[in-house]
C-alpha cells in the first residue's frame, strides 16, 4: 500500500469512528500545500461532554488499523489529540476547540466540513 492510500485510509477510518459516537462539527484541515506543516490532514471534532469525548477517541481508535504515534489528554478529556504522523485528530469539548481556534491558526489550509446527521 502507498503512503497516499494509507494516509486516505487512516483518514477515512478517522471520520467513520468519529460519526459513530455522534462527533459534531468535523472539519479536515488539508495541510500539505503549507510549508513546514507538521503532518498533511487535521481532523478536528466537537464532544459535548468528557465521556463523549473519550467515547470519540476510543471509536476512532478501535476504527482505525493503524495505532496512534501519540495519545494525550485522555485523562482530561477536554482535547484528546491522536497521532496517526500524517493524520493528527483533535477532539474537543466545545468551549476549548472555541478558545485554542485551531482553525483559525492553520487559516492558510484548505478546510472541509463534513456534514452529519444531526
Amino acid at each position: 500500500m502507498t503512503e497516499k492510500n494509507n494516509t486516505e485510509q487512516i483518514l477515512s477510518s478517522v471520520l467513520e469512528g468519529i460519526q459513530k459516537v455522534k462527533g459534531q462539527d468535523i472539519t479536515i484541515l488539508d495541510l500539505r500545500g503549507i510549508e513546514n506543516a507538521v503532518c498533511s490532514y487535521f481532523v478536528i471534532c466537537t464532544g459535548g461532554s468528557n465521556t463523549q469525548v473519550v467515547a470519540i477517541s476510543g471509536a476512532v481508535q478501535r476504527q482505525t488499523p493503524q495505532k496512534p504515534w501519540h495519545v494525550e489528554g485522555e485523562q482530561n478529556a477536554e482535547w484528546v489529540l491522536l497521532d496517526y504522523v500524517d493524520v493528527v485528530v483533535h477532539i474537543f469539548q466545545k468551549h476549548v476547540r472555541e478558545y485554542y481556534d485551531i482553525e483559525g491558526l492553520w487559516g492558510d489550509a484548505q478546510i472541509t466540513h463534513i456534514k452529519t446527521n444531526e
